[in-house]
């Protein structure tokens, strides 16, 4: 992934944006990254996935639920906090 200062990336905004339709450009301050600018086509990608794995996660649920597959709640929020939703 190219990399740009945010002061580059301000200066070359123009260009940056136009590099950003073909891949995403890291933006760095004070040598640190702190943000990527990706296309409209890449963000939208990325949206559909998240919703479709919240759908899926949903209709999970439901099934476990009608079949008394549950978990306390605090078992629930402790696997979310670490990521672990298996």
């Amino acid at each position: 992934m190219e990399a740009l200062s945010a002061n580059d990336a301000k200066t070359q905004f123009g260009d940056m944006l136009l590099k950003a339709q073909r891949a995403p450009i890291q933006i760095n301050k004070n040598g640190k990254p702190v943000a990527v600018v990706i296309s409209m086509e890449e963000y939208e990608s990325i949206e559909a996935l998240k919703l479709r794995f919240l759908q899926t996660r949903a209709i999970q649920a439901k099934v476990d639920i009608e079949s008394g597959n549950i978990i306390d709640g605090d078992s629930f929020f402790n696997a979310m906090e670490k990521g672990s939703f298996d």
